[in-house]
């Protein structure tokens, strides 16, 4: 941990933190302009972030006003790019044939700039200025004289693992398609990445999910192959660090005698339920998390499919991954089906038992208790729940 706070403290004569944004294929060009002031005959660098590190694609030497504009051919595949004066950087996520605008005023340019023409340029800024606000907590942390080390290591792994539920709910699981996603998924605090695949379970499965993005959206490119074997050298760390654990035992006593993998979770009247109690029913098994964007829509839609099926055999037993657990009962407490919550949130169990990569998703169970499709392998959610209802 001594270690881990050295490299924080090192971390604060960094002005700027290594970028990577995603472009898609195209042989047509895209334009990078704007004004960065206040930088009168400095040398500002259109940095290509490769996966070697950065490549200087082009340079200006700024007049007073710090006009530039940089031009590029459209990538074949997904690409990065970053502008550098010194050590001031301001990330670029290119992923259409569009106009980036971009004004800052430098030494600041790092922590205030505005940018515009891209989602993901403004998306990826949030992440920036939000790696650097948990810089500055953390800095003010390990520079508390009145902390212990053990003390100081513990309030930093808190609000990094914090800062990483934030991240995961709200731009990485979210959208794992998108440049932003990719984005996150290299920040760093110090010199260690926040998301550490090699170390936990749960970031292995955040790089695996954005792979598998990649696999749909850019199936060629070399960047979503290096996600995959980031992902696979992760998994093999965690299975030597497991193999060093006590081996698990199996109580007999809490096998079911169902085809699935029960969920006893209390719900939000304070009742303990579980799937297995749902045998004879139809079951629609739902992941959420209420604290997002999309959660009123997908509700109404399963709303909509509890009032049409319910008379006929059909229960939704939805599993909430929300931290906050007033804020949940609040937002489940019209619902009409059973309604849980996993106090573990997004390191719940049983996302890796469900093998789940992305939120939210749901499953479908038949009347035997058999776990039957994945929302994936659904085309026409209202067909198979008439299918399975017969």
């Amino acid at each position: 941990m001594k270690n881990y706070v050295l490299g924080i403290m090192k971390s604060v004569l960094v002005a700027g933190f290594a970028a990577f944004a995603l472009v898609s294929c195209n042989k047509e060009g895209f334009r990078v302009e704007g004004n960065i002031t206040e930088a009168k005959d400095s040398v500002l660098y259109f940095e290509n972030m490769s996966l070697d590190g950065p490549v200087v694609v082009d340079s200006v030497k700024l007049d007073a006003d710090g006009a530039f504009v940089f031009t590029g051919e459209r990538p074949e595949a997904p690409d990065f790019y970053r502008l550098r004066i010194s050590n001031g950087i301001i990330n670029i996520s290119v992923d259409s044939i569009e106009t980036i605008k971009v004004k800052a005023s430098y030494p600041t340019m790092s922590t205030n700039y505005e940018i515009s023409g891209s989602e993901n340029c403004e998306k990826i800024k949030e992440l920036s200025l939000l790696q650097q606000q948990l810089l500055a907590k953390a800095l003010m942390v390990s520079n508390n004289p009145t902390l212990g080390a053990e003390q100081t290591g513990d309030s930093i792994r808190k609000m990094v693992d914090a800062y990483k539920d934030n991240v995961r709910m709200n731009y990485i699981f979210k959208e794992p398609q998108k440049a932003y996603a990719y984005f996150a998924l290299f920040q760093s605090l110090g010199d260690q990445l926040i998301f550490n695949p090699r170390e936990s379970e749960l970031d292995v499965k955040t790089f695996a999910a954005v792979a598998t993005s990649w696999d749909t959206y850019y199936p060629e490119a070399l960047r979503g192959k290096n996600l995959h074997n980031i992902a696979i050298e992760g998994m093999k760390q965690i299975r030597i660090l497991k193999a060093k654990e006590q081996p698990y035992k199996i109580d007999a006593s809490k096998v079911s005698e169902v085809s699935l993998i029960d969920i006893p979770l209390v719900d939000n009247k304070g009742k303990s339920r579980s799937l297995s109690e749902l045998k004879g029913q139809v079951v629609l098994l739902d992941f959420h998390i209420f604290a997002t964007d999309n959660s009123t829509e997908r509700i109404m839609m399963l709303r909509e499919l509890y009032n049409k099926y319910h008379a006929q055999g059909f229960q939704i037993y939805q599993v909430s991954l929300d931290p906050d657990e007033h804020f949940w009962k609040t937002q489940t407490a019209a619902l009409p089906w059973i309604c849980v919550r996993d106090n573990d949130g997004l390191k719940s169990s049983y996302l890796d038992k469900y093998f789940i990569q992305q939120l939210p998703t749901y499953f479908l169970i038949d009347r035997s208790n058999t776990l039957y499709k994945r929302g994936e392998q659904i085309s026409n959610i209202e067909n198979e729940i008439e299918s399975l209802l017969k």
